[in-house]
């Protein structure tokens, strides 16, 4: 095992790694071994060929290049770690030295941390949040509660209201013509609810059982049916039935179906410590994002290229992943947008770069407090890994080996300098909006 780091500019080095030549035979004898069932001449069955004479018929170098791979990648990453270095990007490689009786000699340039300079980051400005909760907010989650427990009334004595849910025949037409996918029988729709695009369902209001109504709109110049977009439309709609939403009302008996209180004011008191507490997480949340970007803006920190490509290859990554969830591949994802893997790089890539300078100014600001996590804090992950996937917590602990536990006390010491940070933040009053300064 060798190898030599040689610093170069904008936080990149190269890695020089020499493996020998028993090392570099062993894997041409790797492949051979691999292919020569494949591999036959006439004069021996398949399989048969010695492997001095597959290199003399097809050239001494016949296995180079699959050798040369299977070196790099079983040898590449423990050389990184003896290198010492902090990489944070994969590895452009280039093979230096190969061939039968050479030692094996390749090149890998990668990026590392880059140096932080950091401004201020204690007392900081902040917006001073708000956290009061308003009788109004109460009664306004109370009023999600009540909607989801409404019950509907077939109504046929009136117009449709804005709230009922109707079922609706229509057929859409541009310029006197229907279009494909502008037709819908039986559909179900909530008047109000914003399932269609822009002034349709506000038309439909008034419109009676059975008699048909002419809805005109303007698709939006975003639509994602390119043909219909930014077009004007007439919607022939034809109302078959209207359910009218009825709502429980608001008192005791409500409060002791839907909660653990039988009373009214309880049921109240409860909502409003829940909204306290969200709006407290939040807070907080909002108080270390603004802190942390006001940190960004003061520290100088220039980022390799190659470490931004690798967090948005990752953040592309994470992305398939949720899709895969969803019973999509980021492939049919690509298809149904229009999209490719160039243009989401691209579109992410300033998520990435704020991502390595979040992480970046955490840890030089953990280095500088001398924040680290300590054992209580791991065992504290770990109780709560293990409430959250339902294990024992010894279980949990003989999953994670050494270095999954150096990488969770690093985003634990992390975490602990985002507490810092919002803690020592300066939390001032909001300044008032231009407009509402000039209306007072």
């Amino acid at each position: 095992m060798s190898v030599k780091a040689e610093k170069l500019e904008h936080s990149m080095v190269k890695l020089t790694i020499t493996r020998s030549a028993e090392e570099f035979e062993k894997a041409i004898e790797g492949v051979f071994q691999k292919q020569k069932k494949n591999i036959s001449a006439p004069g021996f069955r398949k399989g048969k060929m010695p492997q001095a004479l597959v290199e003399k018929i097809y050239g001494e170098g016949v296995f180079y290049e699959d050798a040369a791979n299977d070196l790099i990648n079983s040898s590449y990453p423990e050389e990184a770690e003896a290198s010492g270095e902090d990489i944070v990007s994969n590895p452009e490689i280039h093979v230096s030295q190969l061939g039968h009786g050479k030692d094996f000699v390749y090149t890998a340039e990668v990026a590392v941390k880059p140096p932080v300079k950091l401004g201020q980051y204690k007392d900081v400005e902040v917006a001073k949040p708000d956290t009061a909760v308003t009788d109004e907010e109460v009664i306004a989650e109370i009023d999600k509660e009540r909607d989801k427990n409404a019950k509907y009334n077939e109504v046929t004595d009136r117009p449709v209201k804005n709230g009922d849910e109707i079922t609706l025949d229509f057929e859409g037409f541009t310029d006197g013509t229907a279009f494909e996918g502008g037709k819908g029988t039986d559909y179900p729709l909530t008047i109000g609810s914003g399932s269609f695009i822009p002034g349709f369902e506000e038309q439909l209001v008034g419109a009676e059982i059975g008699k048909e109504t002419e809805v005109n709109v303007t698709f939006p110049e975003d639509y994602n049916e390119k043909t219909l977009a930014g077009r004007a439309a007439v919607f022939k709609c034809t109302v078959k039935s209207i359910k009218e939403k009825i709502l429980p009302e608001m008192d005791d008996a409500f409060a002791d179906e839907v909660s653990e209180f039988s009373t009214l004011a309880e049921y109240k008191a409860d909502v409003k410590g829940k909204l306290e507490e969200k709006k407290e997480k939040d807070a907080k949340t909002g108080v270390e994002n603004e802190a942390i970007d006001r940190i960004i803006e003061g520290a100088e920190i220039e980022l390799p290229e190659p470490m931004v490509k690798s967090q948005t290859e990752q953040m592309i990554d994470e992305w398939g992943q949720r899709f895969q969830m969803q019973g999509l591949s980021l492939e049919q994802y690509f298809q149904y947008t229009g999209s490719n893997r160039e243009k989401m790089a691209e579109t992410l890539k300033p998520e990435a770069e704020k991502r390595i300078r979040t992480r970046l100014v955490l840890e030089e600001i953990a280095r500088t407090e001398k924040i680290e996590a300590g054992e209580e804090d791991y065992n504290r992950q770990i109780k709560e890994m293990a409430d959250q996937y339902k294990m024992k917590e010894e279980d949990i602990t003989k999953l994670i080996d050494d270095r999954q536990k150096k990488q969770m006390m690093q985003d634990l010491a992390v975490q602990k300098a985002l507490d810092f940070v919002a803690e020592h933040a300066k939390k001032v009053e909001k300044k008032a909006d231009a407009k509402e300064e000039k209306k007072d």
